[in-house]
């Protein structure tokens, strides 16, 4: 009986269909000093005095600058709408204009904190790689600082 259950084993596996794991892209150090270095350029070019976050997928800091002369709540605004827009996977301005259309009820949603435009993720072939914070300035200049370093890696 044990010839039997053997061939049987060998026989069901030749239908199995194995799907590849996925796999995802992850920031290295060089990335991360490379969107770090052209964000800040984009800032210092317009003299904007900023705070810079960068962050993982998951939303964990990898690097921090806060420029001479920015506003001592950038260094808290800077990481919280770089966390927001990893975990979400998309600019944190979505979830602003979510709010400012009524949709007060997201204030309440947890750790959720940067709802303001200046997030921005860092995606390659439909992952969250991390994101960009910047804060600062006006928001608008904020996102074009983000996605200036974005932009330094080639996304």
């Amino acid at each position: 009986m044990a010839p039997k259950i053997a061939s049987w084993g060998l026989y069901a596996c030749c239908f199995l269909q194995v799907t590849p794991m996925k796999t995802q892209s992850s920031l290295e150090l060089s990335d991360v000093k490379a969107i770090a270095a052209a964000a800040e350029a984009e800032a210092l070019k317009n003299n904007w005095a900023v705070s810079i976050a960068i962050v993982d997928a998951g939303g964990h800091l990898l690097h921090f600058a806060r420029l001479d002369g920015a506003p001592p709540i950038s260094a808290h605004i800077a990481p919280a709408k770089a966390h927001t827009s990893a975990l979400g996977r998309r600019e944190s301005k979505v979830y602003e204009d979510v709010i400012n259309g009524g949709r007060y009820s997201f204030l309440t949603a947890p750790t959720v904190e940067g709802l303001l435009e200046g997030g921005v993720p860092i995606m390659k072939d439909g992952f969250c790689l991390g994101a960009v914070g910047v804060s600062g300035v006006k928001s608008n200049e904020d996102a074009q600082i983000a996605k200036a370093g974005i932009a330094a890696i080639g996304l």
